[in-house]
């Protein structure tokens, strides 16, 4: 999963969303530089992470990804699974994305000293540019997908010809996130409840 989702699983708090967006930026251990709130959601990040990589739906949807693209399959379905929660939104919360995204981006500013410094540099631009909010668009995937391929040190232009098969599949791959999705809610709910 990408920012928006991650961030959608942990919206019990506004620590806990940051928690969730750092699982990408910090080591799990982060040696007790974020609150316990923030630490569970890193940790968190990582299991949802194991749980998408593994699942059956997000293993047939890379199996429809043709040559070298392939490598890059799990990167283009997290950002593409972005968009199709922004589409469909609606489904699982009664907060509008618009509101929800506002709001998210108000915590990243309120919280820009705890930062690691890669997200402290990134953040100014997530908000200006508006990134968690273009994913209602197929263009934002793209963006985002040629955004990601210009800091991989090589093979770039490897993920960005894999766009091509995303887009092909794109309905197919939509059609399994709807199975998907609401198994890793409920996956992520049964985690924090063994935590209680």
């Amino acid at each position: 999963m990408n920012y928006l989702a991650h961030i959608y699983l942990a919206r019990h708090s506004e620590e806990a969303m940051l928690g969730a967006l750092l699982g990408d930026f910090v080591k799990p251990s982060a040696d007790g530089q974020f609150s316990a709130a923030m630490q569970a959601e890193i940790l968190m990040h990582r299991k949802v992470d194991t749980f998408t990589d593994s699942h059956p739906v997000v293993l047939t949807a890379k199996s429809l990804f043709d040559g070298p693209g392939r490598r890059y399959s799990g990167i283009l379905l997290d950002v593409f699974y972005d968009h199709v929660l922004a589409l469909r939104w609606a489904r699982y919360s009664e907060v509008p994305l618009a509101a929800f995204i506002a709001a998210f981006y108000g915590t990243l500013t309120r919280h820009a000293a705890v930062l690691p410094s890669r997200l402290a540099e990134m953040a100014p631009y997530m908000i200006e540019q508006d990134w968690l909010g273009s994913y209602r668009s197929y263009a934002g995937v793209d963006l985002a997908v040629r955004r990601i391929s210009t800091r991989l040190s090589r093979n770039g232009e490897v993920m960005r010809e894999a766009l091509g098969d995303l887009e092909r599949h794109a309905a197919t791959i939509a059609d399994g996130f709807d199975v998907f999705f609401p198994e890793l809610i409920t996956f992520v709910e049964s985690q924090r409840n063994e935590k209680q």
